[in-house]
Parts: C-alpha cells; sequence; structure tokens
C-alpha cells in the first residue's frame, strides 16, 4: 500500500508540475510584437490585417447565412475570430486563447440550430475560422518557443475532438481532421522559420564579437611591433647614458665621492632599465621574424628615405618626393614613425590603386614634423589582397603614440591621402584622439 502511495504522489507531483509549466507558457498577457521584415518592413503586417479583414466578411456571411445565427451573434464571433489575428500582431499567447474560445463559442451556438436535413455545416471549425486560426498559430510560432506552441497545437487539438468527438452534432460536415492536419503543418512551418532567424541573429552577433576581436587583437599586434621597434631607439639611449655616467668621473679632476656615487648610481639604473627593456623585448617578440626582416637589423630613419622611394619605383609605381623647412635630425621614435607611415602608404598605394602615382611631402617646422603621401585614382581594377587591411590603424598608433595626428581619406576624385603630423615634444598624457583634424599651417 506504501509503494502505491508513493507512486500515486509521484504521479500527482508529475501532473502539478506540468500543469504549472502550461500556466507560465499558456496564461499569460506577455507583448511579444512581430519585428519589420528586413526586405518588406511592414508589409507582413498589412497583409495579415488585410486577411483580417477577408475572414470577417467570409465567417459574418457563413455564420449568418448558413449557420442559422443572428446578425449580431455572427458578428461578434466574425469579429473575434479576425482581431485575435490582428491581435497576434503583438500578443500571440492571448489572440490563440481568443480564437480558440470564440472558435468553440461559435462551434456550440451553430450545433444548437443543427437539424436533419438542413444544410451541411462546415463544424466545428467553419473556413473563416480554420484560416484566422492558421493565421495565429502561425504568428505565434514565429515568436515563441518551441515548447509553447507545441502545447498550444496540443490543446487545440485536444479541444477539437472533445466537441467534434464527444460533444458531436446533428448534421454537418466534419473540419477537425483536416483542421488539426493543417494546424500541425502551420505550427511546423512557423518553428522552422523561427529557428532560422535565431540562427541568422545568432550568426551575425558572432560575426560582430569575431570583428572585434580581430580588431583587438590586430591592435595589440600592432601595438607589440611598434614596441619592438622602438626597444632598440630607447636601449641606444640607455647605453649612452650608461657609459657618459661611466666615464664622467675619469674627465673630472679629483672627482668627490658624492659625484662618483651619483653617477655610479645612475649607471646602475640605466643597466638595470635596459636589463628590463630586455625581457620585456623577449616577451613582445614573435618566435620567427616576419619575412624578409632581420631581428638584429637596425631600425631605419628618414636617411633611407629615398632608398624605399627607390625600391617602390622598381616594383613598378611612379613616386616623387618634396622636402620643405629646414631639413635636421629628429628623435629617432619621430624618424623611425614618419619612415613607417611612407612605408606602409606607398605599400597600400602599390596593392590598392594600380597604375597611380604617388607624391611624398615632408614638411619640417620648429616643432615637428608633416608626413603627407598623396596618390592619383588607379587606373585599372585592383587584384585581391591577401593582407590583413590594418595598415592605417598601424600608422595611426604610431603617430598618437609620439602625440601626433593621423588622418586618411579619399582625395580628389578617386585618389587617396595620408596626412601625419609628429610633434617633436614628447606627448601629453593623454594623446589626442585620431580622428581630429590636422594643422594646415604646419603647426603642431
Amino acid at each position: 500500500m506504501s509503494r502505491l502511495n508513493r507512486v500515486t504522489d509521484k504521479g500527482a507531483g508529475y501532473v502539478r508540475r506540468w500543469l504549472g509549466v502550461l500556466r507560465d507558457d499558456l496564461w499569460t498577457w506577455r507583448a511579444d510584437p512581430l519585428p519589420p521584415s528586413v526586405w518588406l518592413r511592414w508589409v507582413p503586417h498589412g497583409f495579415v490585417c488585410l486577411a483580417a479583414f477577408g475572414v470577417f466578411l467570409g465567417d459574418l456571411a457563413q455564420l449568418y447565412d448558413h449557420g442559422g445565427l443572428g446578425l449580431g451573434l455572427a458578428l461578434l464571433i466574425a469579429l473575434g475570430q479576425s482581431g485575435a489575428m490582428v491581435l497576434a500582431l503583438r500578443r500571440p499567447v492571448p489572440a490563440w486563447w481568443l480564437s480558440l474560445l470564440v472558435t468553440v463559442f461559435g462551434a456550440m451556438a451553430v450545433r444548437a440550430r443543427m437539424a436533419p436535413g438542413e444544410y451541411k455545416f462546415t463544424w466545428p471549425w467553419t473556413s473563416a475560422g480554420l484560416i484566422a486560426h492558421l493565421f495565429v498559430l502561425l504568428l505565434l510560432a514565429l515568436r515563441v518557443r518551441s515548447r509553447v506552441s507545441a502545447e498550444a497545437v496540443a490543446l487545440t487539438s485536444l479541444l477539437t475532438y472533445v466537441v467534434q468527438g464527444l460533444v458531436g452534432g446533428q448534421n454537418y460536415q466534419p473540419t477537425g481532421h483536416l483542421a488539426v492536419t493543417l494546424f500541425f503543418v502551420v505550427v511546423v512551418l512557423g518553428t522552422a522559420l523561427r529557428g532560422r532567424r535565431e540562427a541568422r541573429a545568432e550568426l551575425g552577433r558572432q560575426t560582430t564579437l569575431t570583428a572585434e576581436e580581430r580588431a583587438r587583437r590586430t591592435l595589440l599586434e600592432e601595438r607589440s611591433r611598434i614596441a619592438r621597434e622602438l626597444h632598440d631607439v630607447v636601449a641606444h639611449h640607455m647605453s649612452v647614458i650608461s657609459i657618459q655616467a661611466q666615464v664622467a668621473p675619469h674627465l673630472v679632476q679629483d672627482p668627490s665621492d658624492e659625484l662618483k656615487e651619483n653617477l655610479a648610481g645612475i649607471r646602475q639604473n640605466a643597466v638595470e632599465a635596459l636589463t628590463e627593456l630586455r625581457r620585456v623585448l623577449d616577451v613582445l617578440r614573435s618566435e620567427h621574424s616576419a619575412p624578409g626582416e632581420r631581428a638584429d637589423a637596425p631600425q631605419p630613419t628618414l636617411d633611407r628615405l629615398e632608398a624605399l622611394v627607390e625600391n617602390t619605383r622598381a616594383a613598378g609605381l611612379t613616386v616623387t618626393t618634396q622636402i620643405t623647412g629646414e631639413r635636421r635630425p629628429l628623435p629617432s621614435g619621430v624618424e623611425l614613425s614618419a619612415y613607417r607611415i611612407v612605408q606602409e602608404a606607398l605599400s597600400n598605394v602599390l596593392r590598392h590603386a594600380p597604375g597611380a602615382t604617388a607624391h611624398v611631402t615632408l614638411a619640417y617646422d620648429p616643432r615637428g614634423l608633416r608626413v603627407k603621401v598623396v596618390n592619383t585614382g588607379p587606373d585599372r581594377e585592383a587584384p585581391p589582397s591577401p593582407g590583413a587591411g590594418h595598415g592605417l590603424l598601424g600608422m595611426r598608433e604610431r603617430a598618437v603614440m609620439l602625440g601626433g595626428r593621423l588622418t586618411a581619406g579619399p582625395w580628389t576624385g578617386r585618389g587617396y591621402k595620408v596626412d601625419a603630423y609628429l610633434p617633436v615634444s614628447a606627448p601629453p598624457a593623454t594623446a589626442p584622439p585620431a580622428t581630429d583634424p590636422l594643422p594646415q599651417d604646419g603647426t603642431a
């Protein structure tokens, strides 16, 4: 007896659980608007409203002319079934309840007027009522979980069986089997369309996340590359400081112990800084050097600009150069960044503007250096480029690192312009945005 009680309690628990699930899924008034179509915008909404008007007219005529109902009652049922279609555009679950209850009410009203030998009415689902409920179930399946759609079609089928199979009528054309079959088909179709829409939305989200992650990774790679290049520049200065601090006591007659101690401290700090720089470089350096580059090659300066231009000309690009202002040696970081910006800009012209001509301008002023590379439009279509397309990102990082600015964009028709300003002074604590306009008068 105790075992029977446990089985009974377990079964009652399952029933209560399923009833709770049904209540949470179907006993709700929550809004779930149908979003506008990507291509057709609000056309589906207008089509549903137009179909609802047709259902209203057809249902009213069928119930009043052949169902034997009065005009007021037929009007009420027709309004309920067509209104459920419009309501399903925003609140699909309440619309399903409205359509189902109005259909049962209409079936019972028609059943009361059935008589042998009279017109065989399509029952329990009228033609217009069946169309209305198909629309409601489709709109429901498009926006709710598959479980909710399955529960709705199962309860609709159960109620159809009760009305037609258990209650029955005297003289009618049965529509229950056809209706249940169509209901299952439309729910499967709606669920498939909803799954496809969700899959496309998830794919879009993943694509966005992948693009953002790729951009972040590219930014880190560019910064690491810049840091590796600038290591030699900083290491050179730190080595000079260390050597000068070591030699300085020998250049002074009878240096004091305090001076010797301070110079030894400076040398020690410089040596420690060099050691830390080498450790950081070991972390940033790739396992293999880039193709065509040596890990121990000296970093280029603007003294090698003519060689860069000659190599570019040998590759088939017509390049002219112009230097304005008083040319003078600049800090190593500025010269390295200027060289790399010109190198990347000319590489972009070779890849993306075949047949174009390029002009490189270096404008020196007391506060910094302005680098400008402009090119004309291509005379033929550029072949597909295997590059990652992040050269502009690297150029901007170099300019902002020095406290400068860089802009890039179309120039004179189909041409392109890269315009950068690199100040000689130390960059501020907060670098200016990379998209700020460049000074037109050559000042920082």
